[in-house]
């Protein structure tokens, strides 16, 4: 399972993920702040379990670009 964490209230809405990862992240036209697509929320973390393996590698391209380091991707 791949599981990709993000803590969107430390976002500085650089963009780097969208660019990476446009079908996980999006741009939110209200607060500029990204957003992680069919995430869940709890307490500010928005996660993302999927069995789809072939999403961990544009996923983790996304997190190691994150200049805020607010993206956590992790697979077992």
């Amino acid at each position: 399972m791949v599981i990709i964490t993000l803590q969107r209230n430390k976002c500085i809405g650089c963009n780097y993920c969208v660019e990476l990862a446009p079908q996980h992240f999006q741009m939110s036209k209200k607060d500029g702040k990204t957003v992680l697509l069919h995430g869940q929320e709890k307490k500010g973390f928005y996660t993302l379990k999927s069995n789809d393996y072939t999403i961990l590698e544009t996923c983790k391209n996304a997190s190691k670009a994150c200049p805020v380091k607010i993206i956590s991707v992790k697979h077992n």
